[in-house]
């Protein structure tokens, strides 16, 4: 049994710091790289870019809407055109950086507002994905465990990596309950891992409501912007290695 751990990462912005990147780097197997839209910039980029390949960490791109103010997680609507050139520009911006590395892109994470956009937004998907295969069609494409997004892409012959996050609650329809509500961020680091290992051990996971809701495990997000992000990231990662689970790149897991 194989699952990879992700996080959001390369979030500072100029004189701004935002999360713990060296530490949490340390702990995951796929990086997800802001890339200057909602957070981030060329610096910080470039400096995250190295950072994971001195940790052997793989490299993805986490565009986002142009939303510095709001972190990106404002809604916008989109043309089809703008959404599919948006993506295409961000995620060019760090192929320059990860390619001056030597490296190349593993995956492509859409941030906040957008990505939850997507999971409703069937036109939207679909250009965003359009976006992605424009530039590479083997990039794999991160998106909410069994939702309908993922099967618009899959349809579309882009590889999909089904997320699940092991900090955020569920509702019953496998969505992630707004962070707007209460209970939404789970904080327990004791109840963060003993969900983790049951997604991957057990396929599924309790939700708000107490409602058990299937999903498919193939990366989680550990967010790096918790204050305790090192501490759940190694606990993390200790415990499913405990369970047998080998934690690995994305790349390894969907072909």
């Amino acid at each position: 049994m194989k699952v990879d751990l992700n996080s959001d990462l390369g979030e500072s912005f100029g004189r701004y710091k935002l999360g713990l990147d060296e530490e949490v780097m340390k702990y995951i197997t796929s990086a997800n790289v802001a890339t200057g839209w909602h957070a981030g910039d060329p610096l910080v980029m470039r400096k995250t870019v190295m950072l994971a390949k001195e940790n052997g960490v793989a490299v993805g791109a986490h565009p986002g809407y142009p939303d510095l103010l709001g972190f990106g997680r404002r809604y916008m609507k989109l043309s089809k055109e703008e959404a599919r050139n948006y993506l295409l520009y961000q995620i060019g911006a760090l192929h320059a950086f990860a390619k001056a590395e030597g490296l190349e892109l593993q995956h492509i994470k859409p941030h906040g507002a957008l990505y939850n956009a997507l999971v409703k937004e069937d036109e939207l998907a679909r250009a965003v994905i359009e976006g992605i295969a424009d530039f590479d069609k083997n990039l794999i494409f991160v998106t909410l465990s069994g939702s309908r997004v993922a099967e618009i892409a899959e349809e579309m012959g882009v590889k999909v990596a089904h997320e699940v996050f092991a900090d955020r609650a569920y509702n019953p329809d496998g969505t992630l309950v707004p962070r707007s509500k209460p209970g939404a961020v789970i904080e327990d680091r004791g109840g963060i891992v003993e969900r983790v290992v049951s997604m991957v051990k057990d396929g599924g996971v309790r939700t708000i409501d107490g409602e058990w809701v299937e999903l498919k495990v193939d990366t989680i997000c550990v967010h790096g912007d918790n204050p305790k992000a090192v501490e759940i990231a190694a606990h993390v990662r200790n415990a499913l290695e405990e369970e047998g689970v080998k934690v690995v790149p994305m790349k390894e897991i969907v072909r």
